[in-house]
């Protein structure tokens, strides 16, 4: 069974020959690899290229341990280089690498080799990438499988899918595993074994209980406006616990780097700017949230905005979280400043869009909550509910799109509808 990853495939095919080095990036396991040496691999070769002008190498391996060493490794690059025709240098992994950069700066100076790197820590790689080449990095970001991806080969119908999908996620090893059990001692390990022990050892962190509860508190309150100084007095006031404000921010920002969670901004949409210091963070891949907090707290409306979310990020979308400022009147009917939030505002280029996701609209007060912010918005941008129940897109006199959550999920252009 083979999940396809086209959005990813399209976005290599755009690029090659392009003169910049592919950084292909995301968290560890969401399919990196795989799109590289199989998806990508068989489309060269299908397309002309002759399997001894793809050089692979990955690092990770133990097999190919000594080309961990910059000088080996373009030593070996070069000398499977026997003509001048184009080569493709596939290198899995590139952080195992030290001086990395010295190694594709040498290649980028070679003009018949056509470079594609991953990785999966972005500080390492992403802020590395833009400073060494200079304009030269073309970064590429692969997540977990999407929903439609995940549907698409999923043995069972749409409602089943969706259960299994927000309780699961969406890394690609876990649709193959059968039973719950299974799944859910995959995603247990690797978050202990695999994630957290690389932000641990990859940033040398000494008090591994401070981060192990941090995490716990972010995948409890994924979708809740929060700041490092909120977090530390959670320590102090519920767990006895000294965590500094900036050794809380330097934690998040690893956990960050490492591709396990997301934070969204707050941005002011009347004033048009960015707002306080609460973010809202949301988790990569929802099994993994799932999995560190034993399979509790699955309610259902944070764990949909997430998707959401995520969503939007896999579709290439900037995406904030939306504040409108209003005046109105208290029980004595003083005049009183309120803000009201849009949980999302996608941008990528000249579109945007306003974005609440409501799990359910079932009575009159609900609607109007989740319309209140999209109507005092007085531009001409889209405004959007996505609601759980699998509806027909409507309109309303306001100018506000209502459309199920299974059209949004499995219509890449459903937010044009």
């Amino acid at each position: 069974m083979e999940i396809k990853r086209d959005v990813y495939l399209q976005q290599l095919i755009e690029r090659k020959d392009n003169g910049m080095i592919k950084v292909i990036t995301g968290i560890r396991r969401c399919g990196k690899s795989f799109l590289l040496f199989n998806i990508f691999k068989r489309y060269l070769q299908e397309n002309g290229v002759d399997a001894d002008h793809i050089i692979e190498i990955a690092l990770d391996g133990i097999e190919n341990e000594e080309l961990r060493d910059p000088k080996v490794c373009f030593k070996y690059i070069k000398d499977a280089m026997k003509d001048d025709d184009k080569y493709y240098l596939l290198l899995d992994e590139v952080q195992f690498m030290p001086r990395f950069e010295e190694v594709l700066n040498s290649l980028l100076r070679m003009s018949n080799i056509d470079v594609y790197v991953t990785g999966s820590n972005s500080k390492f790689l992403s802020s590395d990438i833009v400073t060494e080449f200079r304009g030269r990095g073309d970064e590429i970001r692969i997540y977990p499988l999407s929903f439609a991806e995940f549907y698409s080969v999923y043995d069972g119908d749409y409602d089943d899918a969706w259960d299994d999908y927000m309780t699961y996620g969406g890394l690609p090893q876990v649709v193959g595993l059968q039973s719950e059990r299974q799944k859910a001692d995959y995603l247990k390990n690797i978050f202990a074994n695999v994630y957290l022990k690389d932000v641990i050892e990859r940033n040398k962190i000494q008090n591994v209980d401070e981060i192990g509860i941090l995490v716990d508190v972010l995948a409890s309150a994924i979708g809740a406006p929060t700041n490092p100084s909120k977090i530390a007095n959670t320590f102090a006031s519920e767990r006895q616990m000294t965590y500094a404000n900036k050794t809380i921010s330097k934690h998040i920002d690893y956990l960050t780097d490492a591709f396990l969670i997301s934070k969204a901004s707050r941005y002011d949409i009347k004033g048009r700017k960015y707002i306080g210091a609460n973010m809202k963070y949301y988790f990569t891949d929802l099994g993994l949230r799932n999995a560190r907090l034993n399979f509790r707290q699955q309610e259902p409306t944070h764990i949909m905005e997430n998707i959401v979310y995520n969503e939007l990020l896999i579709r290439g979308y900037n995406v904030d979280v939306g504040v409108v400022q209003i005046f109105d009147k208290d029980k004595e009917g003083k005049r009183v400043r309120k803000q009201l939030e849009v949980d999302f505002v996608a941008t990528k280029g000249s579109e945007k869009y306003y974005i609440q996701s409501a799990f359910d609209m079932n009575n009159e007060e609900k609607i109007a909550q989740e319309q209140r912010s999209l109507v005092n918005i007085s531009d001409s941008f889209k405004k959007i509910i996505i609601v759980a129940d699998n509806i027909k897109v409507r309109r309303n006199e306001e100018g506000i799109t209502t459309i199920g959550l299974r059209n949004f999920l499995l219509d890449e252009n459903s937010l044009n509808i």
